[in-house]
């Protein structure tokens, strides 16, 4: 019996231990989906990927490629989630040949001739103040930029621009002047034992230079500006290069490879530094103290009436002084009285518990982490997917409350409310896209991702919104605590300030002070270009 015993302990032991080390390794294997790590070993090919052109002047976006940069061999999209086609992120394979930990300087990419057209094309977009957007290890690429305040510290730029506008020495006329140098720096964190790295940083120090040679133009012609051999490098654009028809522009670049302590698991911190959480406390408090502040009025007002007429009903000595109704007693047999427009009401409803029910899923989501804006486009995709899915609650409320208002024809309305919505924000979706396909912009949503839209519109959410409504209407109607009157009580001449117009104005104010300052960041990020990732401030 001892050894029996004794050879069970060991069986459990070796379980034991067995789902420990099981545990414990899917916790060190544990990554966000879309975004595991990938290390690279000395010498290892680095893709460097170029995504859309943005600016904060305009709002389109367009393709890297529409302007006349250097191009690859062949041109390969990378596959695109449904969030990042909306976007309008457009990533493309780049000409820009990267070996780990092996350092370049003056790498000779293309040499163009501009013409009178693609002169002018780089003009507009250097006024509008577009920026170049690349990815290297799904990192997108900064420009560091040194703030003049005290502390001194580094903010980043997401993307270089084209280039610059300005005037030269005794000259009032502008001119504009090409990034062409790009001096490009990789930060890594190294295995000391694999001597393996991952890349944790991508900056960039984009220049303006006239790069000039020797003789005639060919693929071995050595650059008397910029030359590695003679360790002459690009510091500075003192010399820059003009956008001009009929001039010609060389393209280069540099790589240097700097070894850091930020590990990958923190590398996008940078990215999302934030120097200003004490507004977003500020925020918090704000929204605290309007809403106790509105809370405290109103239950004062309540409790006066209340007190005021209770204290009279009290004080009624007779049956017949009892049963006529005063003060807040008059209008509990008209409370419940079905609208006007009731159906439309069901409607909104329907269409409200859809939206709370997909922010709510998002913010959870957002909080932990599986939103993050390394996982990129996941948040529209999110947002898309899950108020397909909240079809079956907003079907539900809508029909739960038709049928409160004695409502029969509950198809009718799950109809109505799977398709108004909807199809007003399709409408004006269709017209703007058309207006920015004129554009030429990448921001185009193409027609097979308007199509797959329109099928999960139609194929999940409309299908998902009877379902629900037939849910609901199913259900027992809910009953009124009070008897309605069949005569409706004749409503007394309203002051001013009771007009719907000016009470839906001062009921808006409250709600949107208490919002307004994370609204600030939330549009800010959105019209910017920059990521919003303050989603804890935001659920608080």
């Amino acid at each position: 019996m001892e050894s029996r015993s004794r050879s069970m302990h060991k069986l459990t032991a070796k379980i034991c231990s067995f789902l420990f080390l099981f545990l414990a390794h899917a916790a060190h294997c544990f990554y966000l989906p879309g975004v595991a790590p990938e290390d690279f070993l000395k010498g290892d090919l680095l893709k460097v990927k170029v995504n859309k052109l943005t600016s904060i002047k305009t709002q389109l976006p367009y393709s890297y490629y529409s302007l006349p940069f250097c191009p690859p061999k062949k041109i390969v999209d990378s596959t695109e989630n449904l969030g990042e086609v909306l976007r309008g992120d457009r990533i493309e394979n780049s000409p820009y040949v990267f070996k780990m930990r092996d350092p370049q300087m003056c790498t000779v990419l293309c040499r163009i001739t501009l013409d009178a057209k693609t002169a002018k094309q780089f003009k507009e977009k250097i006024d509008d103040e577009y920026r170049v957007n690349m990815i290297l290890d799904n990192l997108p690429l900064v420009v560091p930029i040194r703030r003049s305040d005290q502390d001194s510290s580094t903010v980043y730029q997401l993307g270089y621009h084209v280039g610059l506008k300005g005037q030269y020495s005794g000259s009032k006329e502008d001119r504009y002047f090409i990034h062409n140098h790009l001096a490009f720096t990789v930060k890594y964190h190294r295995d000391p034992q694999t001597d393996s790295a991952r890349i944790v940083g991508f900056q960039v120090k984009p220049y303006s230079i006239k790069h000039e040679y020797e003789g005639k133009w060919n693929e071995k012609s050595r650059l008397t500006t910029c030359d590695p051999h003679n360790k002459r490098t690009v510091v500075n654009s003192n010399t820059p290069q003009e956008v001009e028809a009929k001039k010609e522009i060389i393209f280069t670049y540099d790589v240097e490879y700097q070894e850091s302590d930020v590990k990958w698991a923190s590398r996008w911190d940078a990215y999302l530094l934030m120097n200003d959480d004490q507004i977003h406390w500020f925020s918090i408090v704000n929204s605290l103290m309007i809403v106790l502040f509105l809370s405290g009025m109103v239950a004062m007002i309540m409790l006066r009436t209340l007190y005021r007429d209770i204290s009279r009903y009290n004080e009624l000595e007779t049956q017949e002084e009892a049963q006529e109704e005063t003060g807040w007693k008059l209008v509990h047999g008209d409370v419940f009285r079905p609208p006007s427009n009731s159906d439309l009401l069901c409607v909104y409803v329907g269409t409200g518990v859809q939206f709370l029910g997909m922010v709510l899923v998002t913010m959870i989501f957002a909080v932990f982490g599986f939103l993050s804006p390394s996982n990129r486009g996941g948040l529209m995709t999110a947002m898309l997917l899950l108020w397909v899915f909240m079809g079956i609650f907003a079907g539900y409320a809508s029909t739960r409350l038709y049928k409160m208002f004695k409502g029969a024809e509950w198809k009718k309305l799950a109809f109505r409310t799977a398709c108004m919505f909807p199809g007003i924000v399709f409408a004006i979706f269709f017209v703007l896209n058309a207006i920015i396909w004129g554009q030429k912009s990448s921001g185009a949503v193409p027609f097979g991702t308007m199509f797959a839209l329109v099928l999960m519109w139609f194929g999940i959410s409309v299908p998902l919104v009877f379902v629900g409504g037939y849910v609901g209407f199913k259900k027992p109607a809910i009953e009124d605590p009070v008897r309605t009157n069949k005569i409706p009580r004749q409503i007394p001449e309203q002051a001013w300030y009771m007009n719907p117009t000016f009470s839906i104005l001062i009921g808006g104010i409250l709600p949107f002070g208490a919002v307004f300052i994370e609204l600030f960041f939330i549009l800010t990020s959105i019209w910017l270009n920059q990521f919003y990732y303050i989603f804890g401030f935001l659920f608080l």
